[in-house]
């Protein structure tokens, strides 16, 4: 019986654990950003890619300060895997958005595609946004996604230089938070029940 209540709350540490990356991995006291690959909250995994076939990164970001912003899009590997078919920035350049406010917010859409330069393997596509105020500055920094890139050519042409909004585009669900409260609801009520 004690071994049970020990794996039991070990579970319930552990899923807060990770549920607390969920909830604050993208915040800090200086700003928020929001992630999405092709509709999915990041960080996105388990995805196969074949040479230029478009995806859509979205990122929000909000300040919670006065001051500066600067983000980049980049990619962790020696060989580049991507390119930008569409995007107010290719990868690896920054984005530097000077005198906001606090409460300022803007979303940022790139269409994406594997050039090929990388194949059978993975290819992560990560995102660092730096708020400056003053002469203090905070950092985030997060893979976005994971992708495996086959080596196989996309059908579909390249799409060509668009608006950066993807016709149809849904709007990204936020993180679920209620799965996770109702997984550590049930393991304390059979905890509690055990106990009895």
């Amino acid at each position: 019986m004690e071994k049970m209540l020990r794996l039991n709350n070990t579970i319930i540490i552990i899923i807060l654990l990770l549920n607390t990356q969920i909830a604050l991995g993208a915040e800090n006291e200086y700003g928020i950003v929001k992630a999405w690959f092709n509709g999915k909250n990041a960080t996105v995994e388990g995805i196969d890619l074949r040479v230029d076939e478009p995806s859509e990164i979205k990122v929000t970001v909000t300040s919670k300060i006065n001051g500066d912003v600067s983000l980049k899009l980049y990619e962790p590997g020696v060989t580049r895997a991507f390119k930008v078919i569409n995007g107010p920035s290719d990868i690896e350049k920054r984005i530097d958005i000077l005198n906001i406010e606090s409460g300022w917010s803007r979303t940022y859409i790139w269409t994406v595609a594997p050039n090929g330069a990388w194949k059978n393997g993975n290819a992560p596509i990560n995102l660092i946004v730096q708020f400056n105020k003053e002469m203090e500055n905070k950092q985030l920094d997060f893979t976005i996604a994971n992708p495996h890139i086959l080596d196989e050519q996309y059908p579909g042409s390249t799409p060509a230089k668009t608006s950066g909004i993807t016709p149809g585009a849904t709007e990204p669900k936020e993180a679920p938070f209620v799965p996770v409260i109702a997984v550590l609801a049930l393991m304390m009520a059979i905890w509690w029940w055990r106990r009895r």
